[in-house]
C-alpha cells in the first residue's frame, strides 16, 4: 500500500492533475471571472488567441477534393441553427468559430452572421455524411462521456455535467434518427435504395474521461495531453482488434439496445 501511495504522488494521473488545478486559486479566479465578465468588456484589447495558429492550416491542402471530404459545423447565435461549412468555405474564421465558447471568446462573424461552437447544434453533425457518396461506415470518437455512475453535487461538478449533457443531445438525436431508418429498413417499411442504410462505430475511453475534471478543457497540461494521446491511440487499437470486422458489414454500436 505504501508503494502505491509513493507511486502515486511520484506519477500523478492526469485526473489528479486536473483536479488540483480545478481547486487552485488561479483556476478559481479565472473560472468566477468568465462566468462575471463578458469578453465583450475587453473593448479594442481584445484578441482570439487562436488567431496566430490557425492562420498558420494548410488551407488549399486539407480542403482541396482529392482529400477526404471535410465539414466544420458552427451555431448560428441569432437562429440557434447549425451551420456545416464545407471545401474552400473553410478559412480560419470558420475554424474559430467552431471553437468559440461563448463564455471565454467573443462571437465570431462570417458573411455577417455572429457564430458560436458548433457543438451546441452539432457534436458532431452526422448528417453531411449521408451523402450516397460517402462511406456508409460512421466512427465517432466521444470525448464527453455520455454516462456518468454518480449524481454530481459540487457547483463546478454540476455545471461539467449540464455541459456534457448539451453537448450530447445533439449526437443522440442524431443516432436515434439512424436507429429508425435502420428499423424501417430491417422491416421492409421502405424501398430498399430509397434511404442509406448507415453503420455506426465509436471510438471511446469513458473512464479516463470520467476522472478528468473540468479544469482539463481549460488548461491543457502536458501531463493531460500526453494521456489524451496515449489513450486515444489505444481506445483506437481496442476498437479495431474488437470490430474490424464489422466495418463495412453491420454497426458495431448497438442502437436497438441504446433506444429500444
Amino acid at each position: 500500500m505504501r508503494l502505491a501511495h509513493w507511486m502515486t504522488a511520484l506519477f500523478p494521473t492526469p485526473g489528479m492533475v486536473s483536479q488540483s488545478i480545478e481547486y487552485s486559486l488561479p483556476y478559481s479566479i479565472a473560472d468566477a471571472w468568465t462566468r462575471m465578465v463578458s469578453p465583450y468588456a475587453y473593448g479594442p484589447f481584445y484578441q482570439n488567441p487562436l488567431t496566430r495558429i490557425v492562420n498558420e492550416f494548410h488551407y488549399n491542402d486539407v480542403c482541396a477534393d482529392k482529400g477526404p471530404a471535410f465539414f466544420v459545423s458552427a451555431t448560428n447565435v441569432k437562429t440557434g441553427k447549425i451551420r456545416v461549412f464545407s471545401g474552400l468555405e473553410i478559412n480560419p474564421d470558420v475554424i474559430m468559430a467552431s471553437a468559440c465558447l461563448p463564455t471565454i471568446f467573443q462571437a465570431v462573424t462570417i458573411e455577417g452572421e455572429d457564430y458560436w461552437d458548433g457543438g451546441y447544434t452539432g457534436n458532431p453533425a452526422l448528417f453531411p455524411l449521408f451523402e450516397p457518396d460517402l462511406p456508409s461506415d460512421i466512427v465517432v470518437v466521444n470525448i464527453n462521456p455520455p454516462e456518468r455512475s454518480d449524481t454530481p453535487r459540487e457547483a463546478r461538478d454540476i455545471l461539467n455535467r449540464i455541459n456534457e449533457i448539451s453537448f450530447n443531445s445533439s449526437l443522440l438525436r442524431e443516432l436515434r434518427a439512424v436507429h429508425f431508418v435502420q428499423r424501417l429498413i430491417a422491416e421492409g417499411k421502405i424501398p430498399e435504395g430509397a434511404m442509406k442504410a448507415v453503420r455506426i462505430h465509436m471510438v471511446s475511453d469513458d473512464d479516463l474521461m470520467n476522472d478528468l475534471s473540468v479544469a482539463s478543457k481549460l488548461v491543457p497540461t502536458p501531463a493531460t495531453l500526453t494521456a489524451l494521446f496515449d489513450a486515444g491511440q489505444a481506445a483506437a487499437e481496442r476498437f479495431l482488434a474488437d470490430h474490424a470486422k464489422d466495418l463495412g458489414k453491420k454497426s458495431s454500436v448497438d442502437l436497438p439496445a441504446m433506444y429500444g
